[in-house]
């Protein structure tokens, strides 16, 4: 038991107690479940690939998403992880491409510039092709620098670079709101023109 909750609480997000409790939810399962369970976990380590052009993971190389002919192939949305893909393609808002450039940096947890999908991305750009980057890092320390970062290794590449707006959430209340999102919300302000 002790060794099942130190392996689960190497996952991210589960703490101690997180991983006790899941820990007792497999011992007093089913076994069928349990062995499902088992198989799906070895299924998804061994069918994931990493997407040569994108860096997402995928069960095949291209992934759909760069094989997909109706994307916006000349639109690159750069985010730190698959996770973060994933949130973009459930908005359903975005119909171009991405570039995952696994992770931000950290020093604190040893992620320099060369821990980041850079040279791939720039090589990306300079092949052609490519009009905007957007750069839709998350809007934490560690995100804003890998935001600079992405701007300054494609500065002069003649694309559009853009960044993910910040702001106001729908259905906030100001009065709840930090500092630095209402910041944000000031500098992303946009006109109201009437119909």
């Amino acid at each position: 038991m002790q060794e099942l909750i130190q392996h689960l609480q190497k996952l991210p997000g589960i703490g101690p107690k997180g991983a006790e409790r899941l820990a007792l939810f497999v011992v007093r399962a089913p076994e069928a479940q349990v062995r499902a369970l088992a198989r799906a976990l070895v299924g998804a380590r061994q069918s994931a690939k990493t997407c040569s052009r994108c860096f997402n993971l995928a069960e095949r190389d291209p992934c759909p998403i760069c094989s997909d002919p109706g994307r916006d192939q000349g639109l690159v949305c750069v985010v730190e992880t698959p996770a973060d893909l994933a949130a973009l393609e459930t908005a359903g808002a975005f119909r171009g491409l991405y570039h995952v450039l696994s992770g931000a940096l950290s020093p604190l947890e040893g992620v320099g510039p060369e821990g980041l999908r850079l040279e791939e991305l720039k090589a990306r750009v300079q092949a052609g092709g490519v009009r905007e980057v957007i750069i839709a890092t998350n809007p934490t320390v560690e995100g804003e620098a890998t935001a600079d970062l992405v701007a300054r290794t494609l500065e002069g590449s003649g694309v559009r670079l853009t960044r993910l707006g910040y702001g106001v959430p729908v259905g906030g209340d100001l009065k709840y709101m930090d500092g630095l999102t209402l910041s944000r919300s000031l500098q992303a302000r946009r006109r109201l023109d009437p119909d």
